[in-house]
C-alpha cells in the first residue's frame, strides 16, 4: 500500500505555485487565444492579473480582468509600439504598485506562401511577434531588475525550431527569433534575479488563431496524428500547467528554457 505523502511535503508542493501577493501581467489576453488562459491560470492561484492587448479588445479585457477576480485590471497597449509598452508598465505599477511576472503572449500569424507575401506583411508578422517580445521584455525586464527579480514568460511555438505544413514563413522566422531571445534575456538577467522562460505550444484547439482550420478537418486531424498523444492540446486544461511551473518559485532554478507543450510533437 502506497502512503499518502507527508503534510509538510503537501504544503511544500502548494507554497511552491502558491502566486498570493504576487502581481502578475498578461499581454495579448484579448485575442481569444492562450493569453485569456494564461490570466485565469494565473489568477486562480493567487496572482491579482492585469490584463493587456489592443485598444479595440479592451471591453474584451475588461470582461476578463472581471474573471480574474478582485484587483485585475484591464489596459490597451500596441506592443510595436516602444511609447505605448512604456505607457503599459508606468499604468500597471500606478494601478498595482508593482510587476513580478509578466507572460508575453501576443502575437499575429500570417498564412501565405513566401512568393505571395509582401515584404510589408512579413515586417508586420515580425514586428508583433519578434520586435513586440523585445520591446515587452526590455520594459518590464529592466522594471524586474531594479525591483531585484521577477519571472518573464514568453509565448513561440512548436515551430520554433521547425516548420509544419501550412506556408508561412513570416510567422516561423519570427517565432524562431522569440526563443533565442529568450535565451538572450536570460543569459542577460539572470544575475539580477530575473528567469526569462518560453512556453512553445503546438496546436491549441479551439483559439482564435486555430479557429479558421475549423473549415479543415482533414488538417485537423493530421495535427492530432502528429503528437504522441495523439490529440490536439485543450486551451483549458493543457496549458495552465506549464504556465505556472514557469511563472511561479516552483521554477526558480530555470531560465533560458524552451519547454514545449506540444503532445509530444516536438520528440518525434
Amino acid at each position: 500500500m502506497v502512503s499518502a505523502p507527508p503534510a509538510g511535503a503537501r504544503a511544500q508542493a502548494k507554497t511552491l505555485f502558491d502566486l498570493t501577493d504576487q502581481v502578475a501581467l498578461v499581454v495579448g489576453a484579448g485575442a481569444g487565444g492562450l493569453g485569456e488562459q494564461a490570466a485565469l491560470a494565473l489568477a486562480g492561484h493567487g496572482a491579482t492579473v492585469a490584463v493587456a492587448d489592443l485598444e479595440p479588445n479592451l471591453a474584451t479585457l475588461q470582461g476578463i480582468a472581471s474573471s480574474c477576480g478582485p484587483g485585475s485590471t484591464a489596459h490597451a497597449v500596441d506592443v510595436t509600439s516602444e511609447q505605448s509598452v512604456r505607457a503599459l508598465g508606468d499604468a500597471v505599477v500606478a494601478s498595482h504598485g508593482r510587476i513580478d511576472i509578466v507572460v508575453n503572449a501576443a502575437g499575429v500569424m500570417l498564412r501565405r506562401a513566401f512568393d505571395e507575401t509582401s515584404v510589408e506583411d512579413f515586417e508586420r508578422v515580425v514586428r508583433v511577434n519578434l520586435t513586440g517580445a523585445w520591446l515587452v521584455g526590455r520594459e518590464f525586464g529592466a522594471r524586474m531588475r531594479a525591483a531585484g527579480g521577477g519571472r518573464l514568460v514568453l509565448v513561440t511555438t512548436v515551430y520554433a525550431e521547425r516548420v509544419g505544413p501550412v506556408p508561412e514563413s513570416a510567422y516561423y522566422a519570427s517565432k524562431a527569433g522569440v526563443a533565442n531571445l529568450t535565451r538572450s534575456l536570460a543569459a542577460e538577467l539572470g544575475r539580477d534575479g530575473v528567469t526569462v522562460n518560453c512556453l512553445a505550444p503546438a496546436v491549441f484547439y479551439p483559439t482564435a488563431m486555430t479557429a479558421p482550420l475549423a473549415g479543415d478537418p482533414g488538417q485537423l486531424a493530421w495535427f492530432a496524428e502528429r503528437t504522441m498523444l495523439g490529440r490536439l492540446g485543450d486551451p483549458t486544461r493543457d496549458f495552465a500547467g506549464p504556465l505556472l511551473l514557469l511563472a511561479s518559485p516552483a521554477s526558480a532554478y530555470m531560465t533560458g528554457q524552451v519547454v514545449y507543450v506540444d503532445g509530444g510533437w516536438s520528440a518525434w
